[in-house]
């Protein structure tokens, strides 16, 4: 197998890797409302075990060591999607006003205000320096 074909293996036809993938699936989950129910349902149980332990502390270590462990993986899940929501907004964004500076140059020949709106544009978006 040659690096092309390790390449697309990681790659589905959408472009989205095995762990982008998966990332979206779990920011769905945690995001609605049956997640948090579960976690409700886990908080009350650890409560009401309480009696069940012989040692306090050892009670207080167990939640704390799951919530925490739990909480890491979601946060770093959760920021990974919620970055690459954001460079995908920032890409539309890109589009959009390289589209309406395209727009505006074609309008542009006989006004100079409007050719000073549109450098304004690119150098705002920095349009110039990505082509």
């Amino acid at each position: 197998m040659d690096r092309n074909d390790a390449a697309s293996d990681r790659h589905s036809s959408d472009g989205r890797s095995s762990f982008e993938k998966f990332v979206e699936a779990i920011y769905h989950q945690v995001s609605r409302a049956p997640f948090f129910v579960v976690c409700l349902v886990v908080v009350v149980a650890w409560g009401a075990s309480a009696p069940l332990w012989p040692n306090l502390k050892e009670w207080q270590v167990a939640i704390h060591t799951v919530a925490s462990v739990v909480s890491l993986l979601l946060l770093v899940l959760l920021e990974n999607a919620g970055r690459r929501s954001e460079e995908a907004s920032q890409e539309k964004l890109n589009v959009l006003a390289e589209a309406l500076a395209a727009l505006m140059d074609s309008s542009a020949a006989d006004d100079p205000e409007l050719q000073q709106a549109t450098r304004r544009l690119r150098e705002a978006v920095g349009l110039e320096e990505r082509h």
